[in-house]
């Protein structure tokens, strides 16, 4: 335990630029220097998207939510709903949705106590009904699950099947999917998942329904903040998220069916995290919409404004959520939030202060969405666009991650493009390398996390209560499932698969099938055998 611990004799952000002591207009770099006098919601928007920041539109509460039964995670929702968030975020068991298994397989069964924990197992749409009852989906921006790539057919089309079923028009439902490479293919890497070139597929697909049908509809968000909790610092997550909608806007003008700037559009809303390093990652924000900006821009010749404007959705740390001292964690939730909105952020969730021990209990979601509101009104945080723009560190900061992210991007396109890098296992050892680095400057003293490597003494009075628990999650969705092939018209229902294994086989869209396969009550399992049998499973690369 040191108290007297002295601040390192040569600093650097989290991501190693090295930081002066004062900054001047002579450390922002020439070409950065004429933007400065670029005002908010002007090209190239580092500065924002928007002339009035949040004094039009607040940012969105947009907390992830889920845990237990189907009925459980409606229950969280309404909670969240009630006490002040302005949108909801879904999740599906993890043990299940990820592989796309039933809770019958017989790896769930081995694990069946950990059903549940991560989300609500939803196998049909009957579970996804379930989730949604009562939640007034028409006008409440809804984040539909589906975190992974394999599993976002399946969950969008859950979502929209239920919508329809309510007899709402899909033209005018608000939401986002998310369908993400990082977290399965990097992160949290599954037993099986389709090879990163089918899950392009299945992506582009998504993206090209969405144009079709469903226009206020986010189709995919590319999750930088999956590659950053996993070890990708400020600019290689940049860096990597540009590389990742580089593999989907190129796919989509190879496919020719879809027109670039609205396909840009669509790809438009993105996900990062923000850490405690409060001014890089602000940077991080900003330095993000120049260079969408400039992508769009340069490489597909994109010059509508609203396809220019990117919206970035953040989500503090979980990984820096520690389970020592978890109050500490308010603080610290409260810090990433600040760093979201003087980035510009367009919607944010706060991670629970209690994360790193459990699903985040209702006190701890409670607390969350708390901290946001306080931030929007008690701050004057939503007054002022862009409140750091113009500052010498800031900017300096935002020009030199954004050239340290584009060389991350060329360092990609060298090793064969985003998709490839994953096979390799490439981007996965920079990840690592960047891990390793951390805990070695914690174990040294060089990096201090208070309660865990300093000032350790703990007389705090409270104690975290944790989450209801999970008992009977498994049993109830094996009893659901065992229903609905019961209850089903297996005919109908055979017939689907046949169709939707037919499409995966072909090259046209597989959402209309998809969608079909979830109004005949297709299980998840189902539809997993089906991308299996087509597409085998993908190769997960050595890592030494």
């Amino acid at each position: 335990m040191a108290h007297d611990r002295q601040p390192p004799p040569n600093p650097t952000s989290q991501s190693g630029l090295p930081l002066r002591a004062a900054y001047g207009i002579e450390d922002v770099p020439a070409d950065h220097r004429a933007s400065i006098g670029i005002l908010p919601g002007e090209a190239p928007f580092h500065r924002g998207c928007f002339a009035q920041g949040y004094r039009t539109k607040p940012w969105r509460i947009f907390q992830l939510s889920g845990y237990g039964k189907p009925e459980d995670e409606n229950e969280r929702i309404k909670f969240l709903l009630k006490t002040g968030e302005t949108g909801f975020l879904m999740e599906h068991d993890r043990s299940t949705a990820d592989h796309l298994y039933n809770v019958d397989h017989p790896d769930v069964v081995a694990r069946r106590e950990d059903v549940g924990m991560t989300g609500a197992p939803m196998q049909s749409v009957r579970d996804t009904h379930l989730c949604l009852d009562g939640i007034p989906i028409e006008t409440t921006y809804g984040h539909a699950g589906g975190a992974v790539v394999q599993h976002g057919p399946f969950a969008l089309a859950a979502y929209w099947t239920v919508a329809r079923r309510r007899g709402l028009d899909l033209a005018s439902l608000p939401g986002t999917g998310q369908s993400d490479f990082f977290l399965t293919y990097l992160g949290c890497v599954t037993k099986q998942q389709v090879p990163t070139q089918a899950g392009l597929r299945l992506n582009a697909d998504i993206i090209e329904f969405c144009g079709e049908h469903l226009p206020k509809w986010v189709p995919v968000s590319i999750a930088a903040y999956n590659g950053g909790d996993t070890g990708l610092n400020a600019y290689e997550e940049l860096g990597a998220l540009v590389a990742n909608a580089i593999e989907y806007l190129d796919e989509i003008r190879r496919r020719g069916r879809m027109d670039i700037t609205a396909a840009a559009s669509r790809c438009g809303g993105v996900n990062f995290r923000t850490t405690m390093d409060i001014f890089e990652d602000a940077a991080k924000l900003r330095a993000a919409r120049k260079m969408w900006h400039r992508l769009l821009t340069e490489r597909y010749g994109v010059s509508d404004e609203r396809a220019l404007r990117l919206r970035i959705h953040v989500v503090t740390s979980g990984s820096k959520m520690t389970y020592q001292q978890p109050l500490n964690n308010i603080v610290r939730g409260t810090l990433m939030a600040l760093t979201a909105v003087l980035g510009g952020a367009q919607s944010l969730g706060v991670s629970g202060y209690d994360e790193a021990l459990s699903v985040p209990s209702e006190h701890a979601h409670q607390m969350s969405v708390r901290i946001q509101q306080i931030l929007q009104h008690e701050t004057n945080l939503a007054a002022v666009a862009d409140p750091l723009g113009g500052s010498y560190y800031v900017e300096s900061l935002t020009a030199e991650l954004e050239r340290r992210a584009w060389s991350f991007v060329d360092e990609v396109a060298a090793q064969g493009g985003f998709l490839a890098t994953l096979d390799s296992g490439w981007l996965h050892a920079r990840a690592r390398a960047n891990q390793i680095k951390e805990f070695a400057d914690e174990q040294s003293g060089r990096r201090v996390v208070v309660g865990v490597t300093d000032f350790t003494d703990d007389v705090s009075p409270f104690v975290v209560d944790g989450f209801p628990g999970v008992n009977d999650a498994y049993d109830v969705a094996l009893e659901r499932l065992r229903a609905v092939r019961r209850e089903r018209h297996e005919q109908g229902a055979r017939k689907a698969l046949v169709a939707l294994e037919a499409r995966c086989r072909g090259s046209a869209n597989i959402m209309p099938a998809m969608m079909d396969a979830l109004d005949q009550e297709v299980t998840l399992g189902e539809i997993g055998e089906v991308y299996r049998a087509v597409w085998g499973d993908w190769q997960t690369p050595e890592l030494v």
